[in-house]
Parts: structure tokens; C-alpha cells; sequence
């Protein structure tokens, strides 16, 4: 049976109480800008949600799964331990943070800020993939997980902003771009991914490729840049000295 929810009609309180009561498939129809849209929602839920949603949509997600036609606005999978994000738009800022398990794809662009903060324990790895364009600050302070910037429209130039990667010491990004950005810190090194790099990541590809109605063999056919810590010469201000 299918719950439906008025997120206009009920407010962001009694919406987000009856996503709570319910389970299964729940559709959210008109969305705007309610926060907190299934915080620490649980795999016994299929949400569908036509609008957009407000703040930390997801915030601490623990295995639903949220499907958004539309856009997102700030905070997305805020502190999200499992679970997935479909967002067939565009999110905000601090896309992913300090996100610790489960998967976002976002068919568009992201604000910035995008995965700050993310990390990574044993199994538990959290994964962010954007089709488009972030903002500047992406990866900041990463500690761990996935980062795929796709630059679908971009031509080729680096899809992300400014101050790519500041603070990181965990993870790894892929960019597709011919070019890598030219401000990349001395604490991340940067190549050309090999295929084994590109391999590595191309079930995720493919699974946004079908997502969004798009050619998973176009964009793997596309030039992709690796950005890893640098281990020779991390941010030691990061850590208090001995």
C-alpha cells in the first residue's frame, strides 16, 4: 500500500511524523522547502518526492531509499549512514556531509562544499556522484569515500570550482575533464586515472547513466583525473605535534 503525504498541506513537522508511521512506497507531492525530509529514514522505506525539498533532506538516512524529481536544496545526506539519494535536478550546498555510508547521485550540478567532510570505516563507504558541475571547496577535509564529478556540458574544463580538495586526507575524487584545475594543493596529487582507476568506479557510472536516461559508454569514453592525498606531504596542521 502507498502512503501519500501534502508536504504544503501538513507543514514539515506532520509530514516528516507521518514519513515516520509509514512504510513502504511514500509519495511527498508538493515540496517547498520543507527540512528534514526522512531524517534517519530505514531500509523499510521507498520514498518518492515531487518538489523540492528543503534542508538536510536525508540527514542521518539509514538504508530508505529517496527519489527527488526535482531539486534539492542545502545539507542533502547530512551525516547519511546508508541508504541512496536520487536527485533528477540540481543540489546545494554541503552536499554529502560528513556522510559516512550509502550513495547520492545528482543528475545536475552541486553547490559548495560538496562532500566535505566525508569518511570512510572499513566496509562502509560513502559514495557522491554529480553529473554536472560543484562548487568550489569540493572534498574539503575529506577523510574518506568516493567524489565523481562527471562535467557532463562542460567541455572538457574542470568541473569543479575553486580550492579542490583543501584539507584532504582520505579518499579519492575522479574528475571527467581533459584538464585537471590549475589550484590544486601540494597536499593532493593529481594524474590521468588509468583504466583500472576508471574500472574501479564504472558500476556507479553505469548506475547513473540509467538513472537519468544517459549513455554509460559516452561518459566512460570521457577523460578522467584522479585526486588522491598526498601521503609525502599531508596537512600536518591537521594534527597536534608530539
Amino acid at each position: 500500500m502507498e502512503t501519500v503525504i501534502s508536504a504544503i498541506t501538513l507543514g514539515y513537522q506532520a509530514a516528516n511524523d507521518a514519513v515516520r508511521a509509514a512504510t513502504g512506497d511514500i509519495t511527498i507531492n508538493d515540496a517547498y522547502g520543507e527540512r528534514f525530509i526522512a531524517a534517519s529514514a530505514t531500509p523499510d522505506k521507498r520514498i518518492v518526492i515531487n518538489g523540492t525539498p528543503g534542508n538536510a533532506l536525508g540527514c542521518y538516512l539509514d538504508g530508505a531509499s529517496i527519489t527527488v524529481n526535482g531539486n534539492a536544496q542545502d545539507a542533502v545526506g547530512d551525516t547519511m549512514n546508508d541508504g541512496e539519494i536520487i536527485i533528477h535536478g540540481r543540489a546545494g550546498d554541503a552536499l554529502g556531509y560528513a556522510m559516512r555510508g550509502g550513495v547520492i547521485y545528482v543528475k545536475g550540478d552541486s553547490g559548495y562544499r560538496t562532500g566535505i567532510h566525508m569518511k570512510q570505516y572499513k566496509e562502509k563507504r560513502p559514495v557522491i556522484v554529480v553529473g554536472g558541475r560543484t562548487g568550489s571547496f569540493l572534498g574539503e577535509y575529506m577523510a574518506g569515500g568516493l567524489l565523481v564529478v562527471l562535467g557532463i556540458s562542460s567541455d572538457g574544463a574542470p568541473p569543479v570550482g575553486r580550492y579542490t580538495g583543501t584539507g584532504m586526507h582520505g579518499g579519492k575524487m575522479l574528475l571527467r575533464c581533459d584538464t585537471p584545475p590549475d589550484d590544486l594543493p601540494t597536499q593532493v596529487c593529481c594524474e590521468k586515472a588509468s583504466a583500472d582507476d576508471i574500472a574501479a568506479v564504472a558500476d556507479y557510472i553505469k548506475t547513473f547513466a540509467r538513472l537519468f536516461d544517459m549513455d554509460a559508454d559516452v561518459i566512460l569514453g570521457g577523460t578522467f583525473h584522479i585526486l588522491t592525498p598526498n601521503a609525502s606531504n599531508p596537512y600536518r596542521q591537521l594534527y597536534t605535534a608530539n
